[in-house]
């Protein structure tokens, strides 16, 4: 009995999930990726209780392919080191079952990419064009040969080039105001206990324990778009260097790395959301669906609930001829899979576009720079109970649901 074909574009993590969940639904995938290689090196990424249930429901066990960090405390701080809000993670665990993770990006893209067949990922081959005028797409690559497939998922990522292609009237991408640095260090002797973030005028600092031991940090600051300087590591400790422990050492361990070791980025999102997440047998998710701030740190684990939700819309893999479904209560008529990416984009669009809005907010706050603007916040994040803070992640941490 012959198997439908999906081709992913980009192994990334939702594009891996969505390969996962694909196969696990009897779907014969096929993954392209335009780097030459996985990635050995890279930040780090927090895994919510949304996304770690969305991964159970695929059988995708993050803490046993990854290991887990779950630190004591997660908050805000003021530069001077006060913490305006803290919430203990036990007190997380037993509100929504589960606590957050947080995990090196690419020991988990090894991990979902080792839950795959040999021979799925095809790195150093780049999906160039989709032509989908017919009823099976032909994915076009630079290495060829061409790919034909019953659905194609676009998951390359913020700069999307299936997305400009098949949405030629979007906006595209608007800058945030915000460059940002990321680098992971060793620094076992800190001992640090809590995830935070630190809120300056128009900078952060974020410090992340990992499950490797190893700590994600991370750094914002409002500056125009493109600005560079000579060395990242030197401007890092000129504009943070000052600020409460543990940056200070941290930043020590930071000027220990490779300058290629610091990365850096310019915070874009999508300008508008998409008008729907599919055309004909393609279907878009995470940051080419969606792009957002990272700033509810709910980009990857968005990317995640996508890919479960659209392989639990699908059909199941196996194709049969004629008008009988393979498990009985499907058929293979040449409007299943389109339909599928209908009920796709209902369900994940409103929700991907309203975390989008929530975390382009949050992002605003942190970046104030104007000194009454940024006490009058800090104020009011402090008098906010915790109680209540909490209360308002609910709608992202128990959000994520299967349609049907």
């Amino acid at each position: 009995m012959p198997e439908r074909h999906a081709v992913v574009a980009g192994a990334g993590i939702g594009g891996l999930t969505a390969a996962i969940a694909l196969h696990r639904r009897g779907w014969h995938v096929t993954v392209c990726e335009r780097a030459p290689e996985a990635p050995v090196t890279g930040a780090g990424i927090g895994l919510a209780p949304n996304a770690l249930r969305a991964l159970d429901t695929i059988g995708v066990d993050a803490v046993r392919a990854t290991g887990s960090a779950i630190p004591v405390t997660m908050g805000v701080r003021r530069s001077a080191g006060q913490w305006l809000t803290r919430t203990g993670t036990a007190d997380m665990a037993a509100r929504y079952g589960i606590a957050p993770i947080a995990v090196p990006r690419p020991a988990f893209t090894a991990a979902l990419a080792a839950a795959l067949p040999p021979g799925t990922i095809r790195y150093g081959t780049a999906v160039t064009a989709v032509d989908d005028a017919g009823n099976r797409p032909i994915v076009h690559t630079e290495a060829g040969p061409d790919l034909p497939a019953d659905l194609v998922v676009a998951a390359d990522g913020i700069h999307s080039p299936l997305r400009r292609a098949h949405f030629p009237g979007h906006p595209g991408l608007k800058y945030l105001g915000e460059t940002a640095w990321r680098a992971l260090v060793d620094a076992p002797d800190l001992r640090i206990p809590a995830m935070s973030e630190t809120w300056g005028r128009g900078q952060r600092f974020g410090v992340t324990p990992l499950s490797d031991g190893r700590y994600y940090l991370y750094a914002t600051a409002v500056v125009p778009a493109g600005t560079r300087s000579a060395d990242a590591r030197a401007e890092l400790r000129e504009r943070f260097g000052t600020w409460h422990d543990p940056i200070p050492a941290l930043l020590d361990r930071v000027g220990r790395l490779d300058p290629a070791d610091v990365l850096q980025n310019d915070l874009y999102e999508l300008a508008a959301p998409l008008p729907r997440l599919h055309h004909g047998r393609i279907a878009w998710l995470g940051d080419a669906a969606h792009a957002m701030a990272p700033n509810l740190g709910q980009g990857g684990c968005q990317a995640i609930e996508d890919a479960v939700v659209l392989a639990h819309l699908l059909p199941a893999g196996s194709r049969v001829d004629g008008a009988g479904g393979a498990d009985g209560d499907r058929t293979d008529s040449a409007d299943c899979v389109p339909a599928a990416l209908a009920a796709y984009t209902a369900a994940r669009r409103d929700r991907t576009d309203a975390v989008r809005l929530r975390a382009r907010r949050v992002g605003r706050l942190g970046a104030l720079r104007h000194p009454l603007a940024a006490a009058a916040r800090d104020l009011a994040v402090r008098a906010t109970p915790t109680r209540l803070a909490l209360r308002g992640m609910d709608d992202l941490f128990n959000g994520f649901r299967l349609p049907g």
